[in-house]
C-alpha cells in the first residue's frame, strides 16, 4: 500500500482523504478500504477527496475500476467524489459508468460542492442524528 487514507466521521457521512502516487492499484485498494470503513461504521454516505499525484490513469483503467467496483458499490447510499488533480472529462466519464451500474455517485470540482450535495441529498438532513453515522 503506497497511499495514505484518512477518514473523518461527520454527522451524516464519512470524509475520506487519500494521498500518494496515482495508480490503478492504489485507486482500487483505497476504494475497497473506504467500503470496509463504511461497513464497520454502518455509514454508507461518503465524500471521497482524492489527492493522488502523478500521471492520471487512462480511460480504460477508469472504466474497468468503475465497472468492477459497481458490484461492491451498491452498498453505498451516496458517494460524492472530488479528484483535486483531475484533468479533462475523465471523472465525468467515471461517474457515468458508475451511475449506469447503479452506484449513487456524483463528481465535483470542490469539497464544498460535494459536501453540499451530500447534505442536500441526505433524507435525514433536517434532523441530523449523529448516531446515524
Amino acid at each position: 500500500m503506497s497511499y495514505e487514507l484518512t477518514i473523518h466521521q461527520k454527522s451524516s457521512y464519512l470524509h475520506a482523504i487519500v494521498t500518494g502516487p496515482n495508480s490503478r492499484e492504489n485507486v482500487q485498494q483505497y476504494l475497497q478500504e473506504i467500503r470496509r470503513a463504511c461497513i464497520l461504521r454502518n455509514c454508507f454516505r461518503v465524500l471521497v477527496e482524492e489527492r493522488l499525484e502523478g500521471p492520471r490513469i487512462g480511460a480504460m483503467d477508469v472504466f474497468q475500476i468503475a465497472a468492477e467496483g459497481s458490484k461492491a458499490g451498491r452498498t453505498f447510499q451516496a458517494v460524492a467524489y472530488v479528484d483535486v488533480n483531475a484533468e479533462g472529462e475523465l471523472m465525468k466519464f467515471a461517474e457515468t459508468v458508475a451511475v449506469n451500474r447503479g452506484i449513487p455517485v456524483a463528481v465535483f470540482s470542490t469539497v464544498a460542492e460535494a459536501e453540499q450535495w451530500l447534505l442536500r441529498t441526505d433524507p435525514k438532513a433536517p434532523e441530523v442524528d449523529k448516531s446515524d453515522c
